[in-house]
């Protein structure tokens, strides 16, 4: 069964670009933005990614914690989150159950198997999902104004 709106957000623990683990449910008490993407150092995913560190100052003012997660290695995360100077973790959900558990694993995206779709997820300081977008087109960006709009609601 995928996130929806008003249902607790699934718990996860994922590997971090750095090679820590992160463990959703120890975020409880700041609101969290879940980026889910397809592939490190693909065009619209690097324009997604970079639009959230170019958004910081929104997000810091939610006190927002925000993650992007793909099924890319920990060591490709790092290269890409180094080379995009990216201000936030990226997660490796390597072993795809969160994409899984978010209702967001792509089948095939033009022979990729098994990868995440282009989704954000807005969690409030409680756990519970907020806000959610899941884009069947990958080469189609979320509507960050409604995702920032949504955070702001949990002011």
């Amino acid at each position: 069964m995928p996130a929806e709106v008003g249902s607790k957000a699934p718990d996860f623990t994922l590997t971090n670009h750095e090679r820590q683990p992160v463990t959703l449910s120890a975020q409880r008490g700041r609101p969290v933005v879940l980026a889910f993407f397809p592939a490190a150092f693909s065009s619209v995913c690097t324009k997604e990614l970079c639009t959230f560190r170019d958004s910081l100052a929104r997000l810091n003012g939610a006190n927002a914690q925000v993650f992007g997660i793909s099924v890319d290695t920990f060591f490709t995360l790092k290269a890409f989150h180094d080379d995009q100077k990216l201000t936030f973790p990226l997660l490796s959900d390597f072993n795809k159950q969160a994409i899984r558990d978010y209702g967001v694993f792509n089948e095939d995206m033009i022979g990729l198997k098994g990868i995440a779709k282009r989704a954000v997820f807005v969690i409030d300081k409680d756990g519970v999902v907020r806000y959610r977008e899941v884009l069947e087109d990958a080469r189609n960006e979320p509507d960050y104004e409604k995702a920032f709009q949504a955070l702001a609601a949990l002011g």
